[in-house]
């Protein structure tokens, strides 16, 4: 409903699973516990969810991380979940366009405006990527859509850029809680 009242930058968002038990094995063990295996499992359900968006897609960009964030984990789990699905629907990836210039604190826990604070301006576009960027139609690959403040910022990043429309794809999306005012606009969207 929020969606409908505050609409985000980006046109669609598509995810494979509710954040749930079972769903949060899957990211958890894929982000934290060296499980690449798990990337190929949500790919092929990912794929399936967001086959509409597929269809239109010039090309999927992951969710950055830091530098230093890729040295502790080894990997980008949004670069295994966007080659995997790239793979199944022959959609060209485009790894490096974009960039997370500064160590942003982990999120979890954090309000829909504290996530808006920390991520205002931490997401940027590799300028050599522009040109590739110009006119397409993207689809950003991530894990997990929370609050959307990151999708935000990768989305604001890219059309700033000149792509022609940004869509999402994630593994799995939290639920909003009941609590949550519906007539508040998001604060990680502006």
């Amino acid at each position: 409903m929020r969606c409908e009242r505050h609409p985000p930058p980006w046109s669609k968002a598509r995810a494979a699973y509710i954040y749930d038990d079972g769903s949060r094995d899957l990211i958890l063990s894929l982000k934290y516990a060296d499980r690449t295996e798990n990337a190929g499992v949500l790919a092929r359900q990912m794929l399936r969810a967001g086959d509409d968006i597929l269809a239109t897609a010039d090309m999927l960009v992951p969710v950055p991380v830091h530098w230093r964030r890729l040295m502790q984990r080894r990997y980008n789990q949004a670069v295994l979940l966007a080659r995997t699905v790239g793979k199944l629907s022959n959609t060209p990836m485009l790894v490096d366009a974009l960039r997370r210039p500064h160590a942003t604190s982990r999120l979890a826990g954090f309000s829909p405006g504290e996530r808006a604070k920390e991520m205002h301006d931490a997401i940027t576009v590799k300028a050599s990527r522009i040109k590739e960027l110009k006119n397409r139609h993207v689809v950003v690959v991530d894990d997990i859509l929370t609050t959307g403040a990151t999708a935000a910022a990768c989305t604001r990043a890219l059309l700033d850029a000149g792509a022609a429309s940004v869509a999402l794809l994630a593994a799995a999306r939290t639920i909003p809680l009941d609590s949550e005012d519906i007539d508040r606009p998001e604060d990680s969207w502006r």
